[in-house]
């Protein structure tokens, strides 16, 4: 079950509400955690056990390091609340790639286990690491109750996709909260800009995307290949920040402030700067739990080169198990090493137009390295995208194509963001919320194309 889902909005979302908010103040976090097994149980019933077992052993094993007065104790047990976690991981993540990658350079032929990937594996885990490292670090209590830290880790808004929340973001929140009806308004709002980015234009600029492939990467025109690769740029983009919208729009509802998880990356103008507005939660995450504790910048500028290699090589692997996604993060660490060494001094001597101009086309070549299925379609596509090949293959639908592009384009600047801030709580912010639900209501009824593009990581 995805936000932007019928039963979700019309089923799911209304009964938990109204339990939610008729319900005493001290059972709170007990409905919103039944209320979030419940929904995960709508997309992997088969996977529940596996989550309420791992909540239950990072409790205890945090409760550990927490109350112990022992150091060797507590590294001990971080070191196995680390193993299980990623051991978890690697299990239903990567076995297949590794097993595939011992067969291709071995020459064996061991049988590729199929397992099914839990939904939100690679979220979720992450979240529960940062809160054991942080009891580790004594930054953080250890929680006490079962019921709020399973509510923390399972809380359904951020539980599939993010943002990756620490718990020091909502510990104040997870405690003690008021549930009034402002903070349904205040959360109605981003849901609807979320909910329209992600059915309106994600969904629309997809079939771009799949249309291209369905024609053959060999077969397009060079024209058409950019404007593939610029609808999966927008797509990518719309789909995810706009669920990520949802869910801080949900967690408003709920009465928790979650982190803003975009700011506007497609108006950076350095890949460092992208990546300080695409996906912040999962940059501050790592910044904090990986590049930080290996000694960030602090030794020299060999071993800063050597913590970004790792911190890249861990964030390709992180979004997939294909060497595709591995190269995708080795992509951006070669372009962050160029950025120190000279292309960040040029870039700020010249006006930021170049700046933008350079980092949209290092995004958007990225974002087809990203997307393709393995480096042979990647070249090919590459070719197609520089090699001048010219046909009219592109003209079918050219004018919804170029609604489509130049609607995403807009959407995805500060513009529409500084026009929407000033409308928002006024008659004309009211009349857009309107109408946005009711076109994206309208577009559900009648889609058979709705994907969610993070959810396979």
């Amino acid at each position: 079950m995805v936000f932007s889902s019928l039963i979700f909005i019309f089923r799911f979302l209304p009964v938990f509400l109204l339990v939610y908010y008729l319900v005493p103040e001290y059972w709170k976090n007990t409905v919103l955690l039944i209320g979030s097994i419940v929904f995960y149980a709508f997309g992997e019933p088969v996977y529940v056990i596996l989550i309420i077992c791992s909540v239950l052993i990072n409790y205890l094993l945090a409760r550990g390091i927490g109350s112990s007065g022992s150091k060797a104790l507590r590294v001990f047990l971080l070191l196995v609340d680390i193993t299980f976690n990623l051991g978890l991981l690697a299990f239903f993540k990567y076995l297949g790639f590794i097993i595939e990658n011992i067969n291709l350079l071995g020459g064996y032929s061991f049988k590729v286990p199929e397992i099914a990937l839990p939904l939100g594996i690679s979220f979720f885990t992450f979240q529960i690491l940062s809160y054991v490292i942080d009891v580790y670090r004594k930054r953080i209590p250890f929680d006490r109750s079962l019921i709020d830290l399973g509510t923390y880790i399972l809380m359904f808004p951020q539980l599939i996709a993010g943002p990756i929340v620490t718990y020091t973001e909502v510990a104040l929140d997870l405690k003690s909260r008021q549930r009034k009806l402002a903070d349904m308004e205040a959360g109605l709002k981003p849901f609807i800009i979320g909910l329209s980015m992600k059915v309106l234009l994600a969904n629309n600029l997809g079939t771009i995307w799949d249309n291209v492939g369905t024609a053959g990467y060999e077969n397009i025109s060079t024209p058409y290949a950019w404007i593939g690769a610029a609808a999966y740029t927008l797509q990518i983009y719309f789909d995810f920040a706009g669920y990520s919208l949802m869910a801080i729009g949900l967690g408003r509802m709920l009465g928790f402030t979650l982190p803003e998880n975009f700011d506007h990356p497609y108006a950076a103008v350095s890949i460092r700067d992208f990546w300080g507005r695409w996906h912040m939660t999962l940059t501050n995450w790592f910044r904090e739990y990986v590049y930080i504790p290996m000694g960030g910048n602090r030794r020299g500028r060999f071993r800063t080169y050597v913590n970004l290699l790792v911190v890249w090589f861990i964030t390709g692997l992180w979004h997939g198990a294909a060497w595709n996604f591995v190269l995708w993060g080795l992509y951006y660490f070669c372009l962050i090493v160029l950025e120190r060494l000279f292309l960040g001094k040029l870039l700020r001597k010249l006006p930021r137009f170049f700046g933008w101009l350079y980092s949209m086309l290092a995004v958007t070549i990225g974002w087809v390295l990203f997307a393709v299925n393995g480096l042979e379609e990647f070249e090919v596509y590459i070719m197609r995208m520089f090699g001048g090949y010219m046909a009219y293959d592109f003209m079918d639908h050219i004018i919804s194509v170029s609604i489509l592009l130049v609607s995403g384009v807009f959407f995805a600047t500060p513009l529409f963001s500084m026009i929407y801030e000033k409308i928002k709580n006024g008659i004309p912010g009211l009349i857009l919320h309107l109408v946005l639900f009711w076109a994206s209501i309208t577009a559900l009824v009648d889609a058979a194309y709705n994907p969610f593009l993070y959810f396979r990581f």
